[in-house]
């Protein structure tokens, strides 16, 4: 089968590297792609939001299968599209799709449909949102409400803080992405991500995946699209899942079902575990990066065949098998990001790593061969071992071969929650 995956990042390389294993794909296309995904499939020059340059390669190539790696694809209807030309593709409805482009749209969702969430109020301008700042005692959490590459949330501590983030969101995130703001209580507790595949009625969950958004160590400074994550069989108890499929899951599928976009693809669940309960920070559709990287490398059932049967509405046929242990992904990232990110320098000791995967997200080859950085996360260097200690002694020993000018990574991944 001839598999297509819409995509450039860490995300796409860890899919690509799972559907690599099956011995039913015998040829991977990505588009656009990157330098390690380069090694295990055929980069195509189309980039993830020409809609229509996609259907029309995917029909000419005759692609069996496509897999839509980013929300902005998805957001823009890729999926709607591809199937109304009779392509098999995998991912969410433009319509599903409003649960993470729109966070206004998604917490009206969870109170219409009654899903745990936290107190909230919607602006419409930066003027009204400061005046709803007196709603709220002391911290508050500020949501930009459209797509803002995993930018657009700010916690602010007190009323001066959160007056300069709303003050600073259009300028961090772009103006069409803060059309509407977000502001919401701040939930204390631990965080973790949950994933599931869904194939609009039937679902199946992935294992728990903490992950670290902020740059520094301990979690100070700016909001990335993710440091790096960690994947243990403990993260969520046999009470907590329950719970979240009673009070989030079940709901969130029926909300989806009566009004009018049954789920299918990946949905993802950011909670926050509290002393009231468990509570829903946000929802994704699609695998977040770099979680992907560390759920892929606990995936022991070929993905393929759970595409297939997402795609055929057929998910409660298959038994989803995951390796036990622990995964973690440390991500290393380029000089200055995430503010003033900066690309060309050279790579170098990867010819030396051994015992770990190394997914390549912002990476090129310059006119001489060389791999170089082209992007603010540049490098996922993932390992599974039967403990996390073992996991990440494995991991940051490998991370001591690789170096480039400026490269910066958390050395607290999986150390502390």
């Amino acid at each position: 089968m001839k598999i297509l995956i819409v995509g450039s990042g860490g995300r796409e390389h860890a899919l690509a590297w799972k559907f690599n294993k099956s011995s039913r794909v015998s040829k991977i296309y990505c588009a656009n792609g990157n330098a390690g995904i380069s090694q295990i499939a055929e980069c195509v020059d189309i980039l993830p939001t020409e809609i229509v340059k996609l259907r029309d390669f995917a029909l000419a190539s005759q692609i069996d299968l496509t897999f839509v790696g980013g929300e902005t694809s998805l957001a823009l209807g890729i999926v709607d599209d591809f199937k109304q030309h009779n392509l098999r593709v995998f991912g969410a409805s433009q319509k599903a799709t409003q649960l993470e482009s729109s966070k206004v749209f998604a917490k009206n969702f969870m109170l219409r449909n009654g899903v745990s969430t936290a107190k909230y109020f919607v602006a419409n301008s930066s003027v009204e949102a400061k005046s709803l700042l007196d709603n709220f005692e002391e911290s508050v959490v500020i949501k930009a409400d459209g797509l803002a590459a995993g930018k657009g949330v700010i916690v602010a501590k007190n009323k001066v803080e959160a007056i300069s983030a709303i003050d600073d969101l259009e300028d961090y995130v772009g103006k069409d992405a803060c059309r509407q703001i977000v502001l919401e209580e701040c939930l204390i507790g631990k965080e973790v991500s949950l994933l599931m595949f869904a194939d609009g009625e039937s679902f199946s969950l992935m294992p728990a995946v903490r992950d670290y958004k902020r740059i520094g160590e301990g979690d100070i400074g700016a909001n990335t699209g993710g440091m790096g994550t960690f994947s243990t069989d403990d993260l969520l108890n046999e009470s907590q899942l329950l719970e979240i499929i009673a009070t989030v899951i079940n709901p969130t599928l029926k909300g989806c079902i009566s009004e009018g976009f049954p789920f299918s693809g990946i949905l993802f669940l950011g909670l926050m575990l509290t002393d009231n309960g468990i509570k829903v920070l946000e929802y994704n559709v699609r695998f977040g990066d770099p979680e992907t990287q560390s759920i892929m490398m606990k995936l022991d059932s070929d993905l393929l065949e759970i595409c297939e049967k997402v795609i055929d509405h057929q998910l409660n046929q298959i038994n989803v098998k995951w390796k036990t242990g622990a995964s973690a992904c440390v991500v290393l990232a380029a000089k200055g990001y995430p503010q003033n990110t900066i690309i060309g320098d050279i790579i170098s000791g990867l010819d030396n790593v051994e015992n770990v995967t190394v997914f390549h997200a912002g990476t090129s080859n310059d006119d001489t061969g060389n791999l170089i950085t082209s992007g603010g996360r540049v490098l996922g260097v993932s390992a599974l071992s039967e403990n996390i200690e073992t996991t990440l002694e494995i991991a940051y020993s490998e991370i001591e071969k690789i170096n480039w000018n400026g490269i910066q990574f958390r050395r607290d991944i999986g150390k502390q929650n």
